[in-house]
């Protein structure tokens, strides 16, 4: 199910081509809702009046106070002219562009505002770092990277070119330029570590949700096709008026029409086709009720079926089942998310697998194990502990991709060899040529890592265990690998 650690797999890309795609980060943010940056901007506005007033009129400091004023005016004017905005559109929907020339805005009135009121020297210079984790929160890689950098310059800026700390009348305080450095340098780090921080943890977010939008993906097919057949018996409850209604029509036409006239054979012909969809109809009526096979199936039977479509790989597969006391296999349900997930363990075994895959049941008396071993290279030693995670795979072009090229390949050299021979061939007038062949589709180069993420979440809410570990290889040959998942056996098995 792993591989051995090979140079050409992604993770061992070399560090210049991991930073030359650095503007391609992994992001999918969307930005904020205007709705929220108004909230947040009418949040700030509100501590900035409170902040001057509080110095100007209680500690009595000597601001530039209509330069202030003129700051969280600009600040009011481009509030209301959001508002406004979002009266006229939809203001509920996530937009990166507009998020990150809001923050910009904000990162410069902030800035201003510190450079009339002592620069670096200002204690509320901490706040540079809100807009910056916001916009590593909520913004793709090249957007956060310019909000971080606009504070950069900003934090400079301030070190050469503020006004002094306003302070008490009749004093002037004086601080040193190495403590200035220290404050610009603790600003600096403290935007990188929580931009950083904050970068990490949306990420890790957005990949749980995609996996879980994933797995739930998974979960609607799976239901979509357990309700074909409660939608086949409504089918067939409707569809019974109307086809009686036409086999009585038949059959007076039959006794009316003569025996030997066309007419006779028209409804005899009817008749017989309208008794057939009788039939079709009734199978399909009983099939989800009394026919076990598609809610219940045997403990071999389902092994079997999620083996079945990975076979004829170059793989021998051992399937089987061992109870205790030789008690006979019992009947299982046959749940989509077991079917599912174990279908994607198999899966991988074969693609990792040199030449044999086991797949057995253990049967006792409180529970059900299944496992699934190979004779592969087994797990790497950094993949184990994270095994389970999303994104985690080093999954390379398996053999069932391989077989999945060839047969690919085969059918594109076969439909260019009949184009060649349609074109050798003269057409007749009138006749439309054939079709040009498809384009050959290329396999998958290696997996998502969410694969086993998916088939680990499914079992699990059937209310099985999963495990991990090596396989049975021994000295100087394959490790392989083992996964092994036990339910208790009232949630598997079908009561007699």
């Amino acid at each position: 199910m792993t591989t051995a650690q090979d140079p050409s797999s992604p993770q061992f890309d070399p560090p210049e081509s991991r930073f030359a795609g650095w503007r391609n980060l992994p992001r999918r943010s969307r930005g904020l809702s205007l709705r929220t940056l108004v909230i947040l901007r009418w949040m700030a506005i509100f501590g900035q009046s409170v902040t001057v007033a509080t110095a100007t009129l209680y500690f009595h400091f000597d601001l530039p106070l209509w330069g202030c004023l003129t700051a969280i005016l600009a600040s009011v004017a481009m509030n209301l002219n959001a508002m406004a905005r979002l009266k006229r559109t939809d203001g509920s929907q996530p937009d990166g562009v507009m998020t990150a020339a809001h923050l910009g805005f904000d990162i410069l009135q902030l800035s201003i505002l510190l450079g009339l009121t002592g620069g670096l020297q200002n204690p509320f210079c901490l706040l540079l770092v809100a807009p910056v984790t916001v916009a590593a929160a909520s913004l793709p890689g090249r957007q956060a990277v310019l909000m971080g950098l606009l504070v950069l310059c900003a934090t400079i800026a301030l070190f050469f070119y503020s006004l002094p700390l306003p302070w008490q009348a009749g004093t002037h305080l004086v601080v040193p330029a190495l403590y200035k450095v220290g404050i610009g340098m603790a600003l600096i780090t403290g935007v990188v570590f929580t931009a950083a921080y904050a970068w990490r943890v949306a990420a890790d977010a957005e990949k749980l949700e995609l996996a879980l939008a994933t797995t739930q993906d998974v979960l609607q097919r799976e239901q979509r096709l357990a309700a074909l057949g409660g939608l086949a018996a409504a089918a067939a409850h409707e569809l019974g008026t109307p086809l009686a209604t036409i086999q009585v029509v038949a059959k007076e036409l039959l006794r009316a029409s003569p025996n030997d006239g066309a007419a006779a054979e028209d409804a005899a012909l009817i008749l017989s086709q309208a008794e057939r969809c009788r039939e079709i109809l009734k199978r399909l009526s009983q099939q989800p009720e009394e026919d076990g096979t598609f809610a219940e199936v045997g403990l071999k039977a389902l092994l079997e079926e999620v083996a079945d479509p990975h076979r004829g790989f170059d793989l021998a597969f051992d399937v089987g089942v061992r109870t205790a006391s030789g008690e006979p296999e019992p009947r299982v349900r046959r749940l989509p998310e077991v079917i599912h997930g174990l279908s994607t363990l198999v899966e991988n075994a074969a693609d990792f697998a040199n030449g044999h895959v086991r797949v057995r049941a253990l049967v006792d008396a409180g529970f059900i194990e299944i496992e699934i071993v190979d004779d592969g290279p087994g797990f790497p030693a950094d993949i184990l502990p994270r095994l389970g995670e999303p994104y985690v795979t080093s999954r390379p072009q398996g053999k069932a991709r391989r077989a999945l090229a060839a047969q690919i390949a085969e059918a594109a050299a076969s439909a260019a060899a009949a184009t060649a021979a349609a074109a050798t061939t003269p057409r007749r007038k009138g006749r439309k040529a054939a079709p040009p062949p498809p384009e050959p589709i290329a396999p998958s180069q290696g997996g998502m890592g969410l694969g086993f993420f998916i088939a680990r979440t499914l079992l699990e809410r059937t209310g099985g265990k999963v495990s991990v570990g090596v396989g049975e290889g021994g000295k100087g040959q394959p490790r392989g690998a083992r996964v092994a998942v036990r339910w208790p056996r009232p949630a598997l098995e079908v009561a007699s």
